[in-house]
């Protein structure tokens, strides 16, 4: 049994809305909350259950009433001083929580058999939550504060999320440890010697505590003897450590388990045995705890770590939280451990090995640490789910590029039945997969076919998608290549194109797919991204020769673009969008870097002879997809940086919809508030849907956007800044994904 005493996440008040109510109930993962009223007595509880059965009975479906006129006032619940035992008794099938309420009802806790977040300071630890990093800086100090601190600095660079200290009061710990050790074991005396010597005082930890906290760092500590443990209860200490040695200490493990705060046991020299005795004390103490699985020898041989009992530990605990402290050489162990499942990782910190102290030599140094904190923040990335395999966005470019098709080796009318004969397999993927083989053979094509066309998934429903004409409140348009202009542009009423450029286009002479005459529309250029010999364009690249590159490419392309302009009898100065470049390859970069980087690019864009043409800077996604594999992008993501560099540079953007909705889920911004700041700094739009940090260009309603709120924000900030819908491969049998797009974003008033 767990008791939770941090239970904010829980509560909501009688006369709180009940979409409030609802909203915390998704939060808090756990499916309920409990109804207080405003002097905190509990007056019932709400859960998923009861929602679902207020729904049934009500004709008044509002979300602004109260909780008071949903919840449940027939609920269970025990004094806070029960005896465990008797809690345990109200558990069943139906009770997974049990509330505990003071001698006036109040609610002071909350008892469950398995913890859904285990909170220390500022971190919540979940399912879902990252790893939770420890330095271990322990007694590393070696007696000097000023090294502590030197330490805690080093353990922030490196990554940690903590750093973690022990302290011991050597008189009531010890015996005779004022007094010559000799007779103490050559080891105990060795010990003694170095903490004696070595000990900072319990002023000067706290200290160092509010070192930690001024430079943002959390403090924990482990404490050895009940005296200490009272001394850091009177600093405000939010969770223990419990060292391996103190986890068949039930006086002090049941002093620090009565304090309601959260414990990380590590288990090392423990035996099975004897961990199921800890375990059992703490969940009758209804302690919030998390098991480290751990080998207490220094260094530990490879042999002995046995990392699988990390699942064992897991299953001993009844399903909590598991973790490892190590004491192995070198971080590849520990960063294992956390693909079995560790949610908490411990590894001692120190800037020199060669240090007196038997701990030094089993520690990492700052870089090895670093080295650690990356590892394990790109594993807990990868390790994802057990669900459905899907094919990534990555994997798709790949695929569409190496993959094969079913397409048609002959002239083929619509009407007419499609045979085995009909149909070749070929590269490029652009088509249909070739398992789709059976299932096309005997159907009636839908369309008039061409001979080497490929065969697609609208070939496989029963009626075609086709362009018409649109209303939009704003200028719109759609993607086109000089080889598919004149078809798709022939299609609908658009108001113009945006020409998507490859760097081979730019030798093209637009006078042999172009009609001499012109054509009564408007055209953006969209610049190439990628150019020969692997150049991505980056107009701030700290390699000068890169960047003189990136420039003359640039002008190039704006070169291009006015070679353009005779074509389009209502155009007045096209914008050209550029990917302006400040890709990572290893990580992304620091807000200091990303500062100068914006002023490289202004730089840059001076040195061009932009005449005649608008350049507008696009949105960007955090991994954008080169040459279909990830890097990080770090400009043109941050709302805030957006609205600086266009206030500073004069400047404009292109707000692509599903590249900054992916950087907002990644850094779990609103998306809402995201559209509201950059907005109004708004020329063009490319609309399309986005889902996870990475799933760009998706067709609209397919991903994560909310299509209604986000035209209702544009519609106010920017009226008049024109849009085409992005759609990945929405070129495909004739601007098809491009036509299902307009049906959906015509529905929503754009």
């Amino acid at each position: 049994m767990i008791v939770e005493r941090n239970i904010n996440r829980f509560i909501v008040f009688t006369d709180d809305e009940l979409g409030h109510a609802l909203q915390k109930i998704s939060n808090n993962k756990s499916r309920i909350i409990f109804a207080l009223s405003q002097n905190g007595v509990l007056e019932g509880i709400l859960t998923d259950g009861d929602v679902r059965r207020w729904l049934l009975q009500t004709d008044d479906f509002n979300l602004k009433l109260p909780v008071s006129s949903a919840c449940n006032t027939n609920y269970i619940s025990a004094e806070e001083d029960s005896h465990p035992n008797e809690i345990e008794k109200l558990f069943s099938d139906r009770i997974e929580y049990v509330p505990l309420l003071d001698k006036q009802g109040r609610l002071v806790a909350i008892a469950s058999h398995k913890p859904q977040v285990l909170k220390i300071g500022s971190f919540t630890i979940s399912d879902e939550s990252k790893v939770f990093i420890i330095a271990e800086i322990g007694n590393n100090h070696n007696g000097d504060i000023q090294l502590a601190k030197r330490l805690v600095d080093e353990a922030i660079t490196a990554g940690a999320d903590c750093a973690k200290f022990q302290l011991r009061h050597l008189d009531s710990m010890y015996r005779r440890a004022k007094d010559d050790t000799c007779g103490e074991d050559l080891g105990a005396e060795y010990t003694l010697d170095l903490l004696t010597r070595f000990q900072l005082s319990t002023e000067q930890m706290f200290e160092v505590f509010d070192y930690c906290k001024l430079k943002g760092i959390l403090p924990l500590c482990t404490p050895w003897d009940k005296t200490s443990l009272e001394a850091l209860e009177r600093y405000g200490m939010p969770a223990y450590k419990v060292a391996s040695a103190d986890l068949t200490n039930h006086g002090l493990l049941a002093k620090l388990a009565k304090t309601g705060k959260p414990l990380l046991c590590s288990t090392g020299m423990s035996t099975e045995s004897e961990i199921k005795d800890a375990i059992a004390l703490l969940k009758q103490l209804g302690a919030s705890f998390v098991l480290l699985h751990c080998n207490s020898t220094y260094p530990a041989p490879f042999k002995d770590i046995n990392l699988k009992y990390i699942s064992r530990l897991r299953d001993l605990s009844g399903g909590g939280f598991v973790g490892y402290s190590g004491h192995e050489r070198g971080t590849s162990v520990a960063i294992s451990a956390v693909a079995i499942g560790a949610k908490v990782i411990e590894k001692h910190f120190t800037l020199d090995r060669n240090m007196e102290g038997n701990d030094h030599r089993v520690s990492l140094l700052p870089d090895e640490f670093k080295q650690l904190a990356q590892g394990i923040r790109e594993v807990e990335q990868a390790i994802g789910h057990s669900d459905s395999r899907k094919v990534t966005q990555g994997e798709m470019m790949n695929r569409e590029v190496l993959g094969k098709s079913l397409l048609s080796n002959r002239e083929i009318k619509a009407g007419d039945i499609i045979t085995e004969l009909d149909i070749d397999i070929r590269s490029p993927g652009k088509g249909l997969a070739p398992y789709f083989k059976e299932t096309l053979i005997g159907r009636k094509a839908l369309r008039d076919i061409k001979e080497g066309d490929f065969f697609y998934q609208s070939d496989l429903a029963d009626s075609v998608i086709t362009s018409r004409s649109y209303k939009f409140t704003r200028p719109f348009g759609i993607p086109a290549r000089y080889h598919d202009f004149s078809n798709l542009a022939a299609k609908s009423n658009l108001d113009f194109v945006e020409f998507h450029l490859s760097y081979k286009d730019l030798d093209l002479e637009p006078a042999k797919f172009l009609d001499k005459n012109g054509y009564q529309l408007d055209f953006l250029v969209h610049s190439p991204e990628l150019f020969s010999g692997d150049h991505i364009m980056d107009l701030c690249s700290d390699d000068e020769s890169y960047r003189k590159r990136s420039i003359l490419e640039l002008q190039n392309v704006i070169n291009a673009t006015r070679k353009l302009k005779p074509y389009f009898h209502k155009n007045d100065k096209p914008l050209i969008i550029i990917n302006a470049g400040g890709f990572t390859l290893d990580g992304f970069m620091k807000r200091t870097d990303r500062e100068r980087k914006y002023e490289i690019i202004a730089e840059s864009l001076d040195e061009i002879d932009s005449e005649g043409v608008e350049i507008i800077p696009q949105t960007m996604p955090p991994y954008p997809w080169h040459f279909g594999g990830q890097r990080f992008h770090n400009l043109f993501m941050d709302a805030d940086d957006i609205s600086k560099y266009c206030d500073k540079y004069n400047s404009r953007i292109c707000l692509d919809v599903s590249h900054s909705k992916l950087a907002c889920n990644l850094t779990k911004e609103s998306f809402s508030q995201f559209i509201q700041k950059v907005a109004p700094y708004t020329a063009h739009l490319h609309i399309v849907d986005a889902d996870g940090i990475d799933g760009e260009g998706l067709q609209i309603d397919e991903g994560e956007i909310d299509f209604a709120d986000l035209a209702d924000n544009l519609s106010k900030l920017c009226p008049r800044a024109s849009f085409i819908p992005e759609i990945w491969q929405g070129h495909k049998n004739d601007g098809e994904g491009f036509w299902i797009a307009l049906e959906k974003l015509e529905k929503y008033n754009f």
